[in-house]
């Protein structure tokens, strides 16, 4: 992605290097590797994964914070995200403006190191990145991206990190328009399976959401950027996740969508740059049957 010398937003709060002093920080080990295949991508549920967190690894405590010198690559990547921050910005001004959505709220990112107070409570860098709805913030533990191409097989590269980045937006843009709360209604008095697949349309609607910022960034984007997403799309999917680390799957327990489903809604989205392609019900119906 083509990203040197261009706009960055003004939208980031970089906690990175802010370390809590002695003792173990929430949600290390196992407990993490635990929570962060559970809440992979946690959007909306950004305050259910602070509570698991915080129950299981006991909260964080009064910790003392220290302060690390960022390292010339660390500065580089903030740089970067805050780059694909501004991209998003613009492309989902234009959007909302050209479809009569209103104004379009910025989200602000946070970046942090190991552990992170929000708006839905203290999490880990164990959960994954996540957007919290209480405070219409993104987190993101930028380490986060090593572990998806080393444990979870994704490309690497920094397209990578703009397709997560994109998708958390999406979240962001389920909460401006009340697609968050309507699908909440909806999951209402349903079974645990049949509030998964209200969840399912959820995230793939998000990942629809990252296509369709992709489509209208595209001259900022190299030839192999969109496989790089593609790549991270699969390597997140419920059933390749499950496949790896239980070895079967259970289709009722998914929550976020197969690797297929996945790539699918990202690829509309990046074809069609129209919005209006990713109603959440038509999601459902499409997808609640697998």
């Amino acid at each position: 992605m083509r990203w040197e010398g261009r706009r960055q937003s003004s939208n980031v709060d970089d906690r990175r290097g802010m370390r809590g002093k002695g003792g173990l920080i929430a949600g290390g080990g196992i407990v993490g590797v635990i929570v962060l295949l559970l809440q992979l991508f946690g959007g909306e549920t950004g305050q259910q994964v602070a509570s698991v967190v915080n129950q299981v690894a006991g909260g964080s405590g009064n910790q003392q914070v220290e302060q690390v010198a960022l390292t010339a690559e660390q500065k580089k990547i903030g740089e970067f995200t805050a780059t694909v921050l501004a991209d998003t910005e613009d492309v989902w001004e234009n959007v909302f403006s050209q479809n009569g959505l209103g104004a379009y709220k910025k989200p602000t990112l946070v970046l942090f190191t190991a552990n992170v107070n929000t708006g839905c409570g203290t999490a880990s860098s164990a959960v994954g990145p996540f957007y919290c709805p209480a405070d219409q913030k993104l987190y993101m533990d930028m380490d986060f991206f090593e572990e998806l191409k080393t444990r979870f097989g994704a490309k690497g590269g920094d397209f990578a990190i703009a397709y997560v980045m994109a998708h958390e937006v999406g979240h962001h843009i389920q909460t401006l328009l009340g697609t968050s709360m309507q699908v909440r209604q909806k999951q209402q008095g349903l079974s645990k399976a049949a509030a998964n697949k209200w969840s399912v349309a959820q995230e793939l609607q998000a990942d629809f959401y990252a296509g369709v910022w992709a489509h209208h960034n595209q001259k900022y984007l190299d030839a192999d950027d969109i496989d790089e997403a593609l790549s991270a799309a699969h390597a997140v999917g419920d059933d390749a996740i499950q496949r790896r680390m239980q070895g079967q799957v259970v289709p009722d327990s998914f929550t976020h969508g197969t690797s297929e489903q996945r790539k699918y809604w990202f690829s509309k989205g990046y074809k069609t740059g129209d919005i209006r392609q990713g109603n959440i019900n038509t999601i459902y119906e499409q997808t609640s049957n697998r």
